[in-house]
């Protein structure tokens, strides 16, 4: 990371209750799954409980892990998944 005591950044994907996807960033990813969770996170996923965490990219700086939840949410389904494990670990 570019300056110390930064906390790294990850682009996440979780699977809702209706079997859909969504795309989010976040450097803290206890906490957002928790809020995520509890319906407090966004608007998408606090109508689609519950949700589960599919898969989150690796350790990144803050404006590359908005990129990559942008270039993931502009995917068809199909490739989502594929293309954010190509950017870090699995689940």
């Amino acid at each position: 990371m570019s300056q110390q005591g930064e906390k790294p950044w990850f682009t996440y994907l979780l699977r809702c209750a209706d079997s859909t996807l969504y795309c989010g960033v976040t450097n803290d990813i206890r906490r957002r799954l928790e809020a995520h969770r509890s319906g407090r996170a966004s608007r998408y996923t606090c109508c689609r409980l519950p949700v589960r965490l599919v898969c989150i990219s690796g350790p990144m700086e803050k404006p590359e892990a908005f990129r990559l939840e942008r270039k993931i949410k502009l995917l068809p389904r199909r490739l989502k998944v594929k293309a954010l494990r190509e950017h870090g670990p699995k689940e």
